[in-house]
């Protein structure tokens, strides 16, 4: 067999590629269904093997690989690339969920603004240590260890006054305790 590709990579004879067709597909389409392929899936696979053969012939060396080991490596890789479409399907342009919010009513947005400025209040009442860890939290994204390291305190310290920040907060917005 590795004399026809070579055969077949010197000329592109149809009819050796028809006698190799006739000997691997099959072959390519048992070793798919021993994959997990279903019966459908692995036909197309064995037929779309094949055709890489022919597209792909001129990379094939003997030196490397012999015939089994080059087909079945073209087989294999095409079975894990449909394996990978089966598990993340291909996005449709058209799907409801792409398509971005209308704009808010301008109720929502008052709302917002409200709730807002109700928070910048909030934050003004804070002691300026526990302002100071309630900013760095949330307005620079650090982590309570990086804050801690910052500071010179420890954790414990930066935990316990963002817990104080967080009861005077749901004090001045209304909110319950918990």
């Amino acid at each position: 067999m590795t004399t026809l590709l070579l055969r077949l990579k010197e000329n592109q004879d149809e009819t050796v590629f028809a006698e190799l067709f006739h000997f691997f597909a099959p072959r390519v389409k048992s070793y798919m269904r021993k994959l997990g392929a279903p019966e459908d899936q692995a036909e197309e696979l064995a037929q779309e093997s094949m055709a890489m053969v022919w597209r792909k012939i001129h990379l094939f060396d003997a030196e490397r690989a012999g015939a089994s080991t080059w087909i079945f490596s073209i087989a294999r890789n095409l079975r894990i690339d449909a394996f990978r479409r089966q598990r993340r399907p291909e996005v449709l342009m058209n799907d409801p969920t792409l398509v971005p919010d209308g704009p808010e009513s301008p109720e929502r947005e008052m709302d917002r603004g409200q709730q807002a400025a109700a928070v910048r209040a909030a934050l003004a009442t804070l002691p300026a240590e526990q302002a100071r860890i309630v900013h760095l939290s949330f307005f620079e994204d650090k982590p309570h260890a990086v804050i801690a390291e910052q500071l010179g305190i420890p954790l414990g310290t930066v935990k316990s006054r963002m817990r104080l920040a967080f009861q005077r907060f749901r004090k001045a917005l209304g909110e319950p305790e918990s």
